[in-house]
């Protein structure tokens, strides 16, 4: 069987990455999305109060070889079950059938950062965004969607987030075959990124990227 499209999009907290993700499964047919942020580690052999003082914003706190596998499986056109991962309490708190498509996506802070996984990987994009731009987007989405305090959002930008953005995030930005910019105009990204996307599919796996 053909394998799928691979895409991986890196970029740092704040930056758009699943937002443009979530247009491009409006705008095409047949694509499917492993986050990053489902693949944390289950941490509910620890208590509480262990898990509030481990650092989320480093590589070694996902469980890349489940990631690994189960891109290798969708590649191979068989369904996945991806896990539900609770930001709340840091474990695992059920699964996600996904199928197989001819499009997968990989988004996430580190997608660039495993050489394993960067190998599968038939086009890379690194989306970018100002800083102060990414922490208010952040702030918007821990306060809204994962039941964190202004002040704890504040604190953990300052102490793990910025710091690990420069030592992990930021170089692999080198290694993307495109890099585009998002002030807040995900359409220009998206069309950006399907032209690359096109570009990137070898002809003799026989599939058309739909266009916008």
């Amino acid at each position: 069987m053909t394998s799928a499209l691979t895409v991986g999009i890196a970029g740092g907290t704040g930056a758009g990455k699943t937002s443009v993700c979530d247009l491009l499964c409006r705008t095409l047919d047949g694509v499917t999305v492993l986050d990053l942020d489902s693949y944390y580690l289950d941490r509910s052999h620890l208590s509480p109060a262990q898990r509030a003082r481990l650092n989320f914003d480093e590589p070694a706190a996902f469980d890349v070889p489940l990631l690994l596998a189960h891109l290798s499986l969708l590649r191979g056109g068989h369904a996945v079950e991806k896990p539900r991962y609770s930001f709340e309490s840091h474990t695992r708190c059920g699964f996600e059938r996904i199928p197989a498509t001819p499009i997968v996506l990989v988004e996430g802070l580190f997608a660039f950062w495993w050489e394993d996984l960067r190998q599968t990987f038939d086009l890379k994009v690194f989306i970018d965004a100002p800083d102060e731009a990414r922490l208010a987007r952040r702030l918007e989405r821990d306060v809204a969607v994962r039941g964190r305090t202004v002040e704890s959002v504040h604190l953990q930008y300052a102490t793990t987030v910025r710091p690990m953005h420069a030592r992990y995030v930021e170089p692999t930005r080198a290694l993307a075959d495109v890099v585009v910019r998002n002030d807040g105009d995900l359409a220009a990204c998206v069309a950006t990124i399907q032209g690359a996307m096109g570009a990137a599919r070898p002809a003799d796996r026989g599939r058309h990227v739909p266009t916008a």
